[in-house]
This record gives structure tokens, C-alpha cells and sequence, in this order.
């Protein structure tokens, strides 16, 4: 069975996240001041203080705005055991969308299982949020549903307001190159091309939910160039 649920949930990130996309365009923008950033998350007196900020987010709930998401989903690539190239711990998404192929109720009860596996491992994954809150849907736990959506919402805001993503200088960051799709997609977009432009910009062109030709977005991936060869010198 788990063979077959494998096989039964895809690239889902373009129908999943442009299903409960977002108002971008009322957030405020903001280029990241990593060095306090990474003071504050450090600061047990800080609402910031990121082991507190962690449990806050992993909690059942939706009381964190978008101050903490910045400083959650920034400070991530900040903590020792990220890497943003390694390979999932589990493997729950990798044929047909969820949304269009219906899964018995004992399918779904698995990928929510795997799925929170997952999260456990990389709490930060944003398409096994996407598979998750899929799954529980179709198992019509429509609460826990909203909870893990306003999640996902909130993180992919808080990547937009880093940036405009119009030019290199106001570039969103990301802390997983996975990041970049899931926000596009999330605004209807699909991506035809990925180029990358040193020193740390990759810059993805395309298509609006027309078939048209959009231009494109750049992102900035410092923090992950920095940390994966900090921790992998090697890999230079």
C-alpha cells in the first residue's frame, strides 16, 4: 500500500498552494538584517528567542503574525542541523497530484502519518505541508486543515516580504530552492526556466495562469550557498 501511495501523490505544489493563494500585494517589504536576526533568535529574553519560537509554531494554532514567520522561517538556516540540499527523510510526493487522485480513507490516514514524519525531520518543508493539508482534506479534518494552510500562507509571506523579487537588489530569499516554486506556483505562476547568476541569484521566468509569458523573479540564496559550504567545505 505504501508503494501505491507513493505513486499516488505528485508535484502537487502547483495546485495545492495556488488553491488558498494570498494577498501579496498589502505586505510590507523588507531586505533581512541577518546579523540581528541571528541576535535575537539567540536571545532567551527575545519573543524571538528561536527554541520558543519553534514550539510556538509547532503548537495547533494559528496566533503567530508575520514578525515571528520572518524571524521563524530566516533564522532556520541559522540553526546547526539545516542543510538545505539534503534529501527528505521521507518520501511521500513523487507521481500524481493528491487533489485529483482520491485515496481511500486508510491511503490518507498513511500520508498524513508520513507526512508529519517528515515535518518532525524538516518542520520547514512547505511541500509536505502541501501534501498534509491535501490529505486532510480529503479525510474532511477541516481544522487541522486551516491550521496547517495558515502555516504554509504565512511562511510563503513571510519569504515575500523580503523582497519585491523584480531585480537582483530586491530579491526574496529563501532557505530551500524547493522555496522558490512553491511561492510562484502559489501565485499562479508556472515555471518555464532556472538560471542561476553569481555570486547567489537564481532567477525563474514564467507563465501566468494564461499561457503568457510573465518575465520572471529573482531570489537570493546567500544564506544557503554560506551554510551548505560552511558545513560541507568539501563541496567548493
Amino acid at each position: 500500500m505504501t508503494r501505491y501511495i507513493f505513486l499516488a501523490i505528485s508535484l502537487l505544489t502547483l495546485s495545492l498552494t495556488a488553491s488558498a493563494q494570498t494577498n501579496y500585494d498589502k505586505i510590507r517589504r523588507e531586505k533581512p538584517d541577518f546579523e540581528k536576526i541571528r541576535t535575537e533568535i539567540n536571545d532567551r529574553n527575545s519573543v524571538y528567542y528561536y527554541p520558543r519560537l519553534m514550539k510556538e509554531f509547532q503548537q495547533n494554532d494559528t496566533i503567530m503574525k508575520l514578525d515571528k514567520y520572518r524571524y521563524l522561517y530566516l533564522g532556520y538556516a541559522m540553526q546547526e542541523d539545516y542543510n538545505p540540499y539534503r534529501s527528505p527523510s521521507v518520501s511521500n510526493a513523487s507521481a500524481i497530484d493528491i487533489q485529483k487522485a482520491r485515496l481511500t480513507n486508510e491511503e490518507c490516514d498513511e500520508v498524513i502519518r508520513l507526512a508529519n514524519l517528515a515535518l518532525e525531520d524538516n518542520p520547514l518543508d512547505l511541500q509536505q505541508m502541501a501534501v498534509l493539508i491535501a490529505a486532510l482534506k480529503q479525510r474532511r479534518h477541516e481544522t487541522l486543515a486551516k491550521i496547517w494552510q495558515y502555516k504554509l500562507n504565512y511562511i510563503l509571506m513571510a519569504i515575500v516580504s523580503t523582497g519585491t523579487g523584480l531585480d537582483e537588489d530586491n530579491a526574496w530569499y529563501v532557505i530551500e530552492p524547493q522555496h522558490e516554486y512553491m511561492l510562484l506556483n502559489s501565485m499562479g505562476y508556472t515555471i518555464t526556466n532556472h538560471l542561476f547568476y553569481e555570486p547567489c541569484y537564481e532567477y525563474l521566468t514564467v507563465k501566468d495562469p494564461s499561457g503568457s509569458n510573465a518575465g520572471g523573479y529573482y531570489f537570493n540564496i546567500r544564506q544557503i550557498l554560506e551554510e551548505y559550504y560552511r558545513k560541507f567545505p568539501e563541496e567548493l
